[in-house]
């Protein structure tokens, strides 16, 4: 079946963006000259690709299945371009979870780009994980389970998730107990939560109160004011650690929770994409995985 380029272009930025119009503006043509295209591709796989009301589109389950191959192939494209192109400066697209990137990642990005001149990295950030089914990211640092099959999933590491505060708040902290009478910061997207830990120590949680948050980098900054006691990693708290902002007051004196939270996930097809492999490599590195 002769299938033109064109079409399947002009299909994949359709059903990409959710719109024949968005999908004109990304690839310059008209949103006639896009619906067009895509006719010209249904009559050819003779089935309907998109349902139509006004202007809204939705993938038809053939559509559906002819993305997830279609972005893949558009995918594999970029990369054979990217390489063959040994001239041309090479690009990382990297999503990762905020906090990660905002307390790990961002201030070791120097360090990674140091050892690969010529390498452009291009980090995003979002709540939503990235299911690489369209050219728009070739790794993604998660926090918890990928939720898409198929992908190469290489944990982190553990990580050590304890108290924390400053040290004006910690001269009053002796037992896990003592916890009990001081602000605790609640991180209402953390696998590891204040139940888990008191429970761990073999007290009963008590009930939430005070500031809540969404993000852990918002927990430790609320902690580093002196705001509270925070239940994080202290991966992701290294650096205020590091600068005596933040101590574990109960260090040695409670059982603290260990576990994996972060891992790199990207498609099979990525492990040839030269980036992927440099990145895979220095997270090991920077993170002492071993080989």
């Amino acid at each position: 079946m002769h299938l033109p380029l064109s079409a399947l272009r002009a299909f994949e930025a359709a059903a990409r963006r959710g719109s024949f119009k968005r999908a004109a503006e990304e690839l310059h043509l008209s949103p006639s000259a896009i619906s067009h295209a895509v006719k010209r591709l249904e009559a050819a796989v003779r089935t309907p690709l998109f349902t139509r009301a006004g202007p809204l589109i939705a993938l038809t389950p053939a559509g559906d299945t002819l993305m997830r191959h279609t972005g893949r192939g558009f995918a594999e494209l970029a990369r054979g371009m990217g390489s063959v192109a040994a001239t041309g400066p090479q690009f990382l697209r990297l999503h990762s979870s905020l906090s990660f990137a905002t307390q790990w990642l961002t201030p070791r990005l120097p360090g990674f780009l140091a050892q690969h001149p010529g390498l452009q990295v291009q980090l995003s950030t979002g709540v939503d994980f990235t299911r690489f089914n369209a050219d728009q990211f070739d790794a993604d640092i998660i926090y918890g389970l990928p939720r898409q099959a198929g992908l190469t999933v290489v944990p982190l590491g553990e990580e050590l998730v304890t108290p924390l505060c400053t040290p004006a708040l910690a001269a009053g902290i002796r037992t896990p107990a003592d916890l009990l009478s001081m602000p605790l910061i609640e991180s209402d997207n953390k696998l590891v939560r204040w139940p888990d830990w008191f429970g761990a120590n073999g007290i009963l949680a008590p009930p939430p109160r005070g500031a809540r948050f969404d993000r852990s980098f918002l927990a430790v900054a609320m902690a580093s004011d002196g705001q509270g006691v925070a239940l994080e990693s202290t991966r992701l708290a290294e650096r205020e650690i590091a600068a005596g902002r933040l101590v574990q007051p109960l260090a040695g004196r409670a059982e603290d929770v260990r576990y994996v939270g972060h891992r790199l996930v990207f498609p099979p097809a990525a492990a040839r994409h030269g980036a992927v492999l440099w990145l895979l490599t220095w997270l090991r590195a920077e993170l002492d995985l071993g080989s």
